[in-house]
């Protein structure tokens, strides 16, 4: 896509801002599900939906179609909600996340619902899948590329690291990860449980390109995907540096919602508040 213009930024904000919106509304209705990892990952799913990726909603099968894996399934209800607003099933279907008989189970099913590429649920199976996804588009000779968006927690499962020496030997250059680098997982903090530092350097190490970033920068998401298409020799992994529950300041940063909803009433209420004015604030910083 190339260079991303101001007015494309602020359209992009303001979407992300809208999909999380529908994150609580579709985790209150459940009554159950993550919190903060989709909070903090809308951005970046924002950015793939609207203006990375190469797909086609009516067409969710296209052969062309860039790949995108989502390896840590218990976020999906951003991917759920950025999927409905770009097209890929009606809106109001999000408020069936997690109920019996749901396309929109709380790990995503490949063959239930169309645009999802892999069954997830297992932690540490996405890149291992989408780095075969990338080496079968190379043996075929095809343009599409695999992007991976990853947990850091799910950084403690040694299949995820196979696949990084797999990536790395192969030179897949048409591969690019993502990892929520939001430091914490169910049970605390990430560098208390299984320390990941120096994490950059692993990457490198092992043959990687590696960019970080400001995981709530719609720039610098861009940016960092189009330096990883002009990387040529090598995969490469976006460290995505972010807050846990981005956008409610009583989740922001704390462990404890990684695995629940927020409860129906004033906390619901509290936290569709804050993204409202957030919003506002938003559309007024660029007039």
């Amino acid at each position: 896509m190339g260079h991303i213009h101001d007015e494309e930024v602020k359209a992009l904000e303001e979407r992300a801002n809208l999909i999380r919106q529908d994150i609580i509304k579709m985790l209150v209705e459940a009554g159950s599900g993550h919190s903060a990892g989709p909070l903090d990952m809308t951005d970046v799913f924002t950015a793939l939906y609207f203006h990375v990726l190469n797909h086609n909603p009516k067409k969710p099968d296209w052969a062309e179609r860039d790949r995108l894996i989502l390896s840590c399934g218990h976020i999906c209800p951003v991917r759920y909600a950025a999927m409905a607003h770009a097209g890929y099933f009606p809106k109001k279907e999000l408020l069936t996340l997690r109920k019996l008989g749901s396309r929109l189970q709380g790990h995503p099913e490949r063959l239930r619902l169309p645009g999802i590429e892999t069954t997830s649920g297992p932690l540490g199976a996405g890149l291992a899948q989408g780095a075969g996804m990338a080496y079968a588009a190379r043996m075929d000779g095809r343009k599409w590329r695999t992007y991976v968006v990853t947990s850091d927690g799910e950084h403690e499962a040694g299949l995820h690291w196979e696949a990084v020496l797999f990536a790395g030997k192969y030179k897949l250059a048409n591969l690019t990860a993502f990892v929520d680098r939001n430091n914490i997982q169910i049970d605390g903090l990430t560098e208390d449980i299984m320390p990941l530092e120096p994490l950059r350097a692993k990457y490198e190490s092992w043959n990687w390109h590696v960019i970080e970033i400001d995981g709530h920068n719609i720039r610098e998401i861009v940016e960092a995907v189009e330096e990883a298409k002009a990387i040529v020799e090598k995969p490469t992994m976006i460290i995505c540096h972010t807050i846990p529950g981005k956008g409610v300041s009583f989740m922001e940063g704390k462990f404890e919602w990684h695995g629940k909803p927020p409860a129906k009433g004033e906390e619901a209420d509290a936290a569709l508040r804050e993204l409202r004015t957030l919003g506002g604030k938003i559309k007024s910083e660029h007039e």
